[in-house]
């Protein structure tokens, strides 16, 4: 008997998403696309005056808002419904045209940014000290920033016309990895049945406790991947090399300095982190051991590293159980934050399970306009998809607080500042959840065992695995920097080695597991998987802070959490209660990965 993945058409409308809140149909879509290039062209009456007086560039303002916003809208709800069916044409269709759009107008408005910036600083900085200015304030301060990078009227033109094309490659990985090849996995039988193989099954098939069904995943996944690996391998050094002449082109010393730069991220900030983490990888290492010990294994293989380790504790969670247990784990920010969020989750906010052609894994997408939306691929099955929800969760209501509390100008907040409030509500999750456990004594001992091991995974895959990611970012664009192009080979040989320094002596590799690393599709986001890392680490300690504190320190998140785009993000986090400059935070929540470890040890 085979289980056949939904196609989009028979998925249940209580299961979808309900975009009403951005448009009623797709005919309210398609006029607001028509309106773009007219709206465009009152921005080009601005050119040459933006710098005639106060009023002047005022009016520019409004009217470069009013379009910016039409435009996200417009491009928002075509990637929401893209991204729900990779393999509908018309969603296809109607992103590429947004995005076309999008680059056009950013074309017809390159010369706004060196315009403003050209303008008497002295003078620009008066203006904005007016009330009239209120909403463009933190804006223009942030492009008075980025000044010195930016670049002639002309050249500013030219890099905005090649928005689209500098896609390409992230759009043909998607679609070779979410639509094409995901037809062609195959399929596992367990227990009887033929279980698809995709993008998305492939994460609950490798947890199977039947190594072998884990085994024969894991190979016939990569083996599909090596078939197409030296394609795969160009599409991302297609995506690299996109990086390197942007940071050239712009006059940056680094892709990681120019990926760093515009959130006043310090790169000692990424160093650091990377350091920290190496000086505590034999806690790592130790856990590896642990993990074979557990699991009864001689010797431990690359696909025995997602297996839960408690066998004896199978938790299965519907998704309305799900979003009781966010309500009551999320208790310590409040009411008015938990119904808002459980609302949410309950009534359009979501896209809940896999179909057939559904990006796989799980975002929130949040505009000025519309609900905060959420992409789940669901898995009642899995108990991590409940701190999925409640990850996705903190996006969204970070996302909702950002826009209630700013002007479109400044409303959107950094990844940095994002990966803050999605692992702080897991934090909240796992602690309430084994309090739930200990509460019950020694009928909660596995409960208690299975939810350290899942922590400790958690945790892993934050802040270890991440950091792994994004020191081979680091390493593959400093080698085309230097010149080197990349290659299959050559990615495979750096992945390869990062493997063998991060899992350590007591990990077996497959010939061909250093695939994993041409199959990450955060990658065609350069710099960016660090911020889970850092992310977890911020998260970490101010989930113990309100934890532990009172309205104080709740009140300090919150503003945190309403701080949008109106400060950069070590300054908002500083604001909440913990300073990223410092290599303490990471050292902290690797001490906590240390006494789970410990904690394991001795049940």
């Amino acid at each position: 008997m085979s289980e056949k993945i939904r196609e989009r058409k028979d998925v249940p409308a209580k299961d979808k998403w309900n975009l009403d809140s951005i448009y009623k149909s797709d005919e309210e879509w398609e006029a607001d696309l028509k309106k773009l290039p007219e709206l465009s062209k009152k921005v080009l009456d601005f050119k040459g005056k933006l710098g005639e007086s106060k009023e002047s560039l005022l009016k520019a303002l409004n009217t470069v808002k009013e379009v910016d916003l039409l435009t996200e809208t417009v491009y928002h709800y075509a990637s929401l419904k893209h991204s729900a069916d990779e393999g509908d044409t018309k969603a296809t269709e109607m992103e590429g045209r947004a995005m076309l759009a999008y680059t056009q107008i950013s074309a017809e408005s390159s010369f706004f940014i060196p315009e403003l910036q050209a303008i008497d600083e002295k003078k620009l900085r008066e203006w904005i000290s007016s009330p009239e200015y209120a909403d463009y304030k933190v804006f223009i301060e942030k492009q008075l920033y980025k000044k010195q990078f930016i670049l002639s009227e002309k050249e500013e033109r030219i890099m905005s016309l090649q928005i689209q094309s500098a896609q390409t490659a992230d759009n043909a990985f998607s679609m070779l990895t979410n639509v094409d090849l995901n037809k062609d996995f195959g399929s596992i039988n367990v227990d009887g049945k033929d279980m698809p193989l995709t993008q998305s099954t492939f994460s609950t098939l490798i947890k199977n406790q039947d190594r072998s069904v884990r085994e024969k995943t894991y190979k016939q996944f990569y083996k599909k991947f090596e078939d197409y690996q030296n394609t795969i391998a160009a599409l991302y050094a297609g995506s690299v090399n996109q990086d390197v002449f942007q940071t050239r082109a712009r006059g940056f010393k680094s892709s990681l300095e120019a990926a760093l730069y515009g959130n006043k991220v310090p790169v000692s900030v990424y160093h650091n982190l990377i350091d920290c983490i190496h000086k505590n990888l034999p806690t790592l290492h130790e856990y590896y051991a642990l993990r074979r010990k557990l699991l009864g294994l001689s010797e431990l293989r690359h696909y025995d590293v997602y297996v839960p380790l408690v066998k004896s504790v199978t938790v299965k969670t519907t998704y309305d159980e799900s979003v009781e247990i966010c309500r009551n784990a999320l208790a310590p920010l409040g009411k008015e934050y938990t119904d808002r969020l459980c609302n949410g989750l309950l009534n359009g906010w979501v896209d809940r399970y896999e179909n057939a052609g559904k990006r796989s894994g799980a975002f929130s997408s949040g505009s000025y306009i519309g609900d905060p939306y959420i992409l789940l691929n669901y898995d009642e099955n899995d108990i991590r998809d409940v701190f999925t929800m409640a990850h996705e969760g903190g996006h969204s209501m970070h996302s909702w607080y950002s826009v209630h509390n700013n002007p479109y100008m400044s409303y959107d907040y950094t990844i940095f500042e994002a990966e803050v409030a999605s692992t702080f509500n897991e934090e909240l999750v796992f602690q309430y959840l084994l309090a739930q456990a200990e509460a019950k004594g020694k009928d909660g001992q596995e409960m208690k065992k299975f939810l350290l091991a899942m922590r400790a995974d958690d945790i892993l895959a934050t802040l270890y695995r991440q950091t792994m990611f994004a020191e081979f970012e680091l390493k593959t664009h400093e080698l085309v920097e230097s010149g080197t192009p990349l290659t299959a080979e050559n990615c495979r040989k750096i992945y390869r080695e990062l493997l063998e320094l991060y899992f350590g002596p007591e990990m077996h590799f497959e010939d061909n597991s250093d695939l994993e690393g041409l199959r990450i599709p955060h990658f065609y986001s350069a710099f960016y998987v660090y911020k889970y890392a850092t992310g977890i680490s911020a998260a970490i300690a101010l989930a113990t802070r309100v934890r532990k504190g009172g309205d104080a320190e709740r009140e300090d998140y919150f503003k945190f959490l309403k701080s949008g785009g109106s400060r950069y993000p070590i300054e908002s986090l500083r604001i909440a209660g913990v300073d990223m400059e410092k290599v303490e935070p990471v050292q902290a929540a690797c001490d906590v990965f240390k006494e789970i470890v410990e904690q394991l040890k001795n049940l």
